[in-house]
């Protein structure tokens, strides 16, 4: 090394513009895995609000798609490309949208009336599994000894934390009614990404994420004013309002362009492994806000979750 070039040890030397870069995507990447951590935070107080009736899925979903929605609009205006798509490539499109930011929230939402916020993010976050195996049945790729292990591990560490909610479950049909539909939403959501690559290939993953959202949203007002009263969002307390507009920032639009900046600034790799402390972070705020209950075997379970997840995400 020349005698003029600092040291990468010496503490005067200015740290290098790839470095800073990298710093920036880690914590941006931290803060998106705590941002969509907090959704199922978010969901479960508005439950808990008091009323004459608490607050139903899919009105407090609608309320969340509609306050994101100008983000996402925004942001689509903004990635307009001369990218065009055949009506049959708009209609799959529209599909893949319904299934990832619809069909996978609603039923999450579902779910989240009957099991804790810690469960059902293990069990959300069994989607890149779930996503391994749908490449093995239906795109004809390999399954390989780590990926079988993988599975394995995951799914362990989620019958882990499964049991520990049914020990303390006053009824524990509920307990399997609200995992079975939090299931449900993390294979949407694994369909929603396995079909997806393509289109992100060729729009670009903001203006696809944008435009998935847009047929998402559309699709949740239409449930919405298909179920409820039209004018029923219009008639809840401001703290569920104030909690679907949370969600909307916080959890949904901040994160997903946290997560895009963090891709972008450390690489897919690492931002996913950063993106494992969300499990955590949901039990622990749903023990801190929610009273939930935290045993040593649901950090195991926990710990067994993130470690297929790991092997998953690992090249």
């Amino acid at each position: 090394m020349p005698a003029n070039t600092p040291s990468p040890a010496d503490p005067a030397a200015p740290a290098s513009p790839h470095a800073a870069g990298y710093r920036a995507g880690f914590w941006l990447a931290i803060g998106a895995a705590f941002g969509f951590s907090f959704k199922a935070i978010f969901v479960k107080l508005a439950y808990l609000v008091p009323g004459p009736a608490p607050v139903d899925a899919v009105t407090l979903l609608a309320l969340r798609m509609a306050f994101a929605a100008p983000a996402f609009g925004v942001a689509a205006l903004h990635t307009r490309s001369g990218t065009s798509l055949s009506p049959k490539q708009w209609l799959a499109l529209a599909v893949v949208g319904l299934a990832g930011y619809y069909g996978a929230s609603i039923l999450d939402f579902w779910g989240l009336q009957y099991i804790t916020a810690g469960l059902e993010r293990l069990i959300l976050f069994t989607y890149p599994t779930l996503t391994v195996l749908m490449g093995v049945l239906f795109f004809g790729k390999a399954l390989h000894r780590r990926e079988l292990f993988a599975i394995l591990l995951t799914y362990a560490g989620v019958a882990t934390a499964f049991a520990h909610d049914l020990r303390f479950a006053a009824d524990a049909g509920t307990v399997w009614v609200g995992a079975g539909l939090v299931f449900a939403s993390s294979l949407s959501y694994a369909i929603y990404l396995s079909a997806g690559g393509q289109f992100i290939l060729r729009l670009g993953s903001t203006r696809f994420t944008a435009l998935a959202m847009a047929v998402a949203t559309g699709g949740t007002l239409l449930h919405y004013l298909l179920a409820r009263p039209w004018d029923d969002v219009l008639h809840q307390s401001w703290p569920i309002y104030a909690l679907a507009l949370a969600m909307a920032v916080i959890s949904t639009v901040l994160p997903v362009f946290m997560q895009s900046a963090a891709i972008k600034a450390m690489g897919a790799g690492p931002a996913s492994l950063v993106g494992m402390v969300g499990p955590l972070a949901t039990i622990f705020f749903g023990w801190l806000l929610l009273g939930e209950t935290i045993s040593g075997w649901q950090i195991f379970g926990a710990a067994l979750v993130i470690a297929g997840v790991f092997l998953v995400g690992r090249r």
